[in-house]
């Protein structure tokens, strides 16, 4: 099935013939402002959450260590 959908992008995108568009330097800068807000509020957010991020991981080790702990006691 993925070999289906990629022959069928492939066979798309050679196939395809030119658009005669025009992109303007307006649409483009919102284009990367876009860009650019997504990056930062994903930084904003992960470093609003890091506190978090690192409890639940240390929560996580030191519950796979209290589980290997018994079983090399034994």
């Amino acid at each position: 099935m993925l070999r289906l959908i990629y022959l069928a992008l492939c066979s798309l995108f050679l196939t395809s013939s030119t658009a005669l568009a025009y992109i303007d330097p307006a649409s483009t800068s919102y284009i990367v402002q876009i860009i650019a807000g997504v990056f930062i509020a994903g930084g904003a957010a992960v470093g609003i959450y890091w506190h978090k991020i690192k409890l639940f991981f240390r929560k996580r080790k030191e519950k796979k260590a209290a589980q290997a702990k018994p079983s090399s006691e034994a």
